[in-house]
């Protein structure tokens, strides 16, 4: 592959459109990487994703909210997450509607039905951002949103071929290959679209390969010549990168989370988080699986709540509904019996909400009073307008939440949140990875846990591990993606591409 260097890099200009064939095929991840690329070369590119959808957000410089992807994104660039980078964004209640937020504030509830109203005015809002980040930055790095051959979703589109069609943008297609059927899913992609979307799919590129690159060849040869579109790079499988995942696809229950390393003292520490299924900000709970000895796992299952040393109820977009869950699924119960042996559980957000007493919701689920769980005796009542904040002193993080504490009659937790014996709750977001408070609370909690010989590490920089993480990506492109061939679809938008109108041909 081509060497990209900082002299080709004063001369890059131009926008271009990251499509997968899936979900979490890979979009995410090529965007930032890039974005680190030619960031580190010099080049000035921000991000972009003009609707995504998504319970994994973040707060913003502006105090609104965005994908955590396109935070992700941005601090690859060398940038502070903004609202431009991600102007709407859809926060799944439940499986028919979505909290729309546009430019970071939300501005109601819709549903997939009635998405279609909104599309006129939120494509203007889209293209508006999209022009004002083209007129500020050399190169604006554009992330697709599922996959573009969802055909019965085009008259709506905003984010791949709508938003490629309306700027006239290259489009990169990304397969994920350790799925199967990457070929099929390539040429799929391509053939399904209409041929004035299809003009403007440059090429693919291949994700996650594990094997021999010469077994593939001939098969990228043959889908060249069926779609007249290059590959522009076969990219390797890497364990390292598992942090800031955003899709949900990738949190399931029985996984264990990132790459445990062997404990520093005798014993380990077993943490189960409850994959809840309106859960948001799973990321919370990465800054645990950096620290060596720390064992952490999505489950959803009565057995592997006892099992565990912590429990961990993470952030959810439907807290009473998810409650309801728990209760269903016999999960409820066997927290309860955690929490009453003096065994740490952890809520956050949504999670924490759970925890408490009594929850009124008039909001989200519309419910009115449900009882929580009662590990803390504190009551929750939801808010019309969502709290966003950010937090950088002492400790940093960020809250995104509709429902607030009432009542509490419960000890202070470290100026963040609650706590009852080992029972702890917070609406902070972001909050393990303080390390020094992240070592302390893992101390007191292994203790609680009666892991005597579980020995906190002192040398993990979470912050560091995720900058590193982003290096990793940008060294894979430049050694494994036609990275100057990528640049001059930046510099001279989308090239001429044949109609594929058939399957196998000679």
């Amino acid at each position: 592959m081509s060497s990209f260097t900082s002299a080709r890099a004063e001369k890059v200009t131009g926008a271009l459109l990251v499509a997968g064939t899936t979900s979490d095929a890979g979009k995410s991840m090529m965007v930032a990487g890039l974005c680190r690329l030619l960031a580190r070369e010099g080049v000035r590119v921000a991000p972009f994703k003009a609707q995504n959808m998504s319970n994994n957000s973040a707060v913003t410089v502006e105090g609104g909210e965005i994908g955590r992807a396109q935070a992700m994104q941005a601090r690859a660039a060398g940038l502070a997450p903004s609202v431009r980078f991600n102007p709407v964004l859809l926060k799944p209640g439940s499986d028919r509607t979505s909290q729309l937020v546009v430019r970071g504030r939300v501005t109601g509830t819709v549903s997939a039905k009635d998405y279609i109203t909104h599309r006129d005015r939120l494509a203007e809002v889209v293209a508006d951002e999209l022009r004002s980040l083209r007129e500020e930055f050399d190169v604006v790095l554009c992330e697709g949103a599922g996959s573009p051959a969802e055909i019965n979703l085009r008259g709506t589109d905003l984010a791949n071929m709508g938003l490629a069609r309306r700027a006239h943008l290259p489009v990169l297609v990304v397969g994920d290959i350790d799925r199967g059927g990457v070929l099929a899913h390539l040429f799929g992609t391509v053939a399904v679209l209409h041929p004035d979307d299809q003009a403007l799919i440059a090429g693919f590129v291949v994700n996650k390969f594990r094997g021999d690159p010469a077994l593939l060849a001939p098969g990228l040869d043959q889908l060249r010549d069926l779609t007249g579109r290059p590959t522009y790079g076969v990219i390797p499988y890497s364990d390292d990168l598992w942090m800031d995942t955003e899709d949900s696809v990738s949190v399931v229950a029985g996984r264990v989370i990132g790459r445990p390393a062997p404990p520093r003292g005798t014993e380990g520490l077993q943490v189960a988080v409850l994959r809840l299924p309106r859960i948001s900000n799973s990321t919370d709970i990465e800054a645990l699986a950096c620290e060596p000895g720390v064992a952490v796992r999505w489950v959803s299952e009565p057995a592997d709540v006892a099992d565990a040393d912590v429990v961990v109820l993470p952030g959810t977009k439907a807290t009473v509904a998810d409650l309801e869950w728990l209760h269903a699924n016999g999960l409820a119960e066997p927290i309860a019996a955690h929490a009453r042996a003096g065994r740490p559980v952890l809520g956050i957000c949504g999670g924490f909400q759970m925890l408490c007493r009594r929850i009124d919701d008039s909001v989200e689920s519309r419910a009115g009073e449900v009882d929580g769980l009662g590990l803390v005796d504190a009551d929750i009542a939801f808010a019309a307008e969502k709290t966003l904040r950010h937090w950088t002193t002492p400790l940093h993080g960020y809250e995104i939440h509709h429902g607030q504490v009432v009542r509490a009659d419960a000890d202070d937790w470290a100026g963040i949140g609650v706590r009852r014996g080992a029972v702890f709750g917070t609406h902070w977001h972001g909050l393990f990875d303080n390390d020094a408070f992240r070592r302390a609370w893992l101390t007191e909690a292994a203790a609680a846990a009666g892991r005597s010989g579980f020995v906190v590490a002192g040398d993990v920089d979470v912050s560091a591990r995720r900058d590193a993480q982003l290096d990793v990506m940008a060294d894979l492109l430049q050694s494994h993606l036609d990275v100057d061939a990528v640049v001059n679809l930046l510099d001279a938008g989308p090239p001429s591409r044949p109609t594929v109108t058939t399957g196998l041909r000679r």
